[in-house]
């Protein structure tokens, strides 16, 4: 049976280019017009395993991703860091001189922040997907609209880049996660990177301590993220990513850490994408 791979928008989106790259097996795609359709997915066995971007290096983290994860019970068996290169296109034969409103999603528009500053009259719209609104211009031949989307995106709908590179900074990259609803992935062997979850009892210094424990368990801390708990005002969930050598170093780690913190779990358990 052919896996089936979720994502968040259609062919020709970073989601489907992140799909492309770190699949080496054939898959079928399922198309999903947003994060929560995609949890959705897996969760119906519809699909197999989904691709969800978590964090960008200019924009940061896309924290609502980080809820569906640990309310739907997810694991994060893999990640992926891709170049995001955002483009503004449309139909051939405009110019940007021609364009009154650029469609696309929230990310995108807010990574090229800076872009439109020159344009104030550009109105900016937000859309479901990058590759969806080059798709739309498209179909139904709208002129006057344009999209920001990937170099990709403008090859499969057959749009103009009007200006490319129009991100902020120029080194871009986001970063993906993979996740299924089952964690039986790699062996221990191959698995040098973790993504744990936790709460903290409210005394002085608790999480300092915990963050002592990880670097005396040769545990390399490379993301903490807060979250506010929403029935516990000004109480907060920490998600944490950690990286080590060798899996002992974390198991025991592990062991340690679930004594110390409440509500303890783990997100996954992965080998370390390249940056």
């Amino acid at each position: 049976m052919e896996t089936k791979i979720a994502i968040q928008g259609i062919k020709g989106s970073f989601h489907h280019q992140v799909a492309q790259e770190y699949f080496e097996q054939e898959y079928d795609l399922d198309e999903c017009m947003s994060f929560t359709s995609l949890v959705k997915s897996l969760i119906e066995n519809k699909s197999h395993k989904g691709v969800m971007a978590l964090e960008n290096s200019i924009a940061g983290s896309i924290i609502p991703n980080y809820a569906l994860i640990d309310r739907n019970n997810l694991h994060i068996i893999g990640e992926h860091y891709l170049d995001i290169h955002m483009n503004l296109m449309a139909l051939k034969g405009q110019k940007l001189d021609d364009i009154t409103e650029v469609h696309s999603h929230p990310m995108a528009l807010l990574q090229c922040a800076d872009f439109f500053l020159q344009y104030p009259n550009i109105k900016l719209v937000e859309s479901g997907d990058t590759a969806e609104s080059a798709r739309r211009i498209h179909d139904q031949k709208i002129k006057g609209v344009a999209a920001i989307a990937s170099p990709i995106a403008a090859q499969m709908y057959d749009l103009e880049i009007l200006s490319a590179g129009i991100h902020t900074i120029q080194s871009n990259k986001t970063r993906f996660v993979i996740v299924k609803t089952q964690n039986k992935e790699l062996p221990k062997e191959l698995i040098n990177k973790a993504s744990i979850k936790f709460e903290l009892d409210d005394t002085p210094g608790s999480l300092a301590t915990i963050l002592n424990v990880m670097n005396n368990s040769k545990l390399n801390l490379t993301k903490i993220q807060s979250m506010p708990i929403i029935e516990t005002p000004f109480q907060y969930s920490f998600f944490v990513d950690v990286v080590f050598e060798k899996y002992k170093h974390y198991e025991k780690a592990k062991k340690i850490l679930e004594l110390m913190t409440t509500h303890f779990k783990v997100l996954g358990e992965y080998k370390r994408g390249i940056q």
